[in-house]
């Protein structure tokens, strides 16, 4: 099963790319951030001609999750129980791939970080306890679920090998030691950042920003991860970082990451 993570920055915009993408990638699943996209507007059967089944959760103009399969997709969540939160930012769904038994579904977590502005503002201490109930809901997650997958772009550079620059983003937003431990404290659920399993070389990237050139000098973070549960990391052959959609006109802003599991 080929599992893809991609913050499209509009599906609007993106569908082309997303199809493009699919067709030559040829993903099991693909969670989509940022899809800005209200759900009565989700292009539905363009993708289902792609052979792909929808689950979604957007709004108008900001945020927006979903979730595309080849395989079932089942017991779709929208949110999170005690997080009063009118954003589209968290979607979870089972899913199986082509001729998949019960046994081999996955269940998918699919989160839209909230980036938090700047460290010391109120949008930067909402991150933080938004961060830290998604975190208690996936412990939750994990214990019924021991197949998972969590995933999407998260709004956080993990350590100083996923940033261009460490000494100029240090302990700034998407940098900071609050948010860096706060992720570790997800992972210490007992999930594994599926690329650091096979690179752990720095200057790997998946975000870079539209301004002063960003892609084309390379400044770029690794914001966008697919975490997996000790079920799922055994089984893990490869996770990857495709540059190539982020090279073509009117791209996304982010571009896909992936894992292969067995």
């Amino acid at each position: 099963m080929k599992i893809a993570s991609w913050n499209v920055n509009s599906l609007n915009v993106r569908l082309p790319h997303v199809l493009e993408w699919c067709a030559t990638a040829q993903p099991d699943v693909l969670a989509l951030q940022e899809t800005k996209m209200e759900d009565a507007k989700f292009p539905i059967a363009a993708l289902e001609a792609a052979g792909y089944r929808c689950a979604f959760s957007g709004q108008k103009t900001y945020n927006g999750v979903a979730i595309l399969a080849r395989g079932d997709i089942a017991d779709v969540q929208h949110g999170v129980a005690g997080l009063e939160d009118p954003q589209r930012r968290i979607l979870s769904a089972t899913v199986g791939g082509p001729g998949s038994g019960p046994g081999q579904a996955v269940r998918i977590v699919n989160l839209y970080v909230v980036n938090g502005q700047a460290v010391g503002s109120e949008k930067y201490a909402y991150k933080l306890d938004w961060l830290a109930k998604v975190t208690a809901f996936l412990a939750e997650e994990i214990r019924r679920h021991p197949r998972l997958v969590v995933l999407g772009d998260f709004n956080i550079a993990p350590d100083d090998r996923d940033v261009h620059d460490p000494a100029a983003w240090h302990e700034q937003i998407l940098c900071s030691t609050p948010e860096r431990d706060a992720l570790k404290r997800m992972l210490d659920l007992g999930l594994a950042d599926s690329f650091r399993l096979f690179n752990d070389e720095a200057g790997h990237f998946s975000w870079w920003d539209y301004r002063q050139a960003a892609f084309r000098r390379d400044l770029g973070l690794r914001i966008d991860l697919i975490l997996l549960s000790e079920a799922l990391r055994s089984t893990c052959r490869a996770a990857a970082i495709d540059r190539t959609p982020r090279t073509w006109e009117r791209a996304s802003d982010h571009t896909p990451v992936t894992v292969d599991i067995e």
